[in-house]
């Protein structure tokens, strides 16, 4: 058993300087609500189910809601995951094309 502390220090791709077309950031509100309700199927395959409180124990979490009625700073956290992963696509040279 290895005792001793791991230490990480992320460090994602600096995507600063993409800027995404209007087109684009509206599908990354299309993918933060996809990302949601991808996590939320997770969750309920594994046997969780909706709670007032997060309880690991009894499988309960208050995110287990459509996106519409995550609290904001929730939606957030969806909307950065997909905005920045749109950012690196850019940053890597791809185009995104409806």
């Amino acid at each position: 058993m290895n005792t001793n502390p791991v230490i990480y220090n992320p460090v994602p791709e600096d995507t600063s300087g993409v800027q995404l077309s209007e087109d684009v950031l509206a599908l990354c509100e299309e993918m933060a609500k996809n990302t949601h309700e991808v996590w939320a199927r997770t969750r309920m395959e594994q046997g969780w189910t909706y709670g007032p409180a997060r309880d690991d124990e009894k499988k309960e979490h208050p995110c287990l809601v459509p996106y519409e009625e995550l609290p904001e700073e929730e939606k957030e956290y969806d909307r950065n995951t997909a905005m920045e992963t749109l950012k690196l696509i850019i940053k890597l040279g791809y185009d995104i094309k409806k």
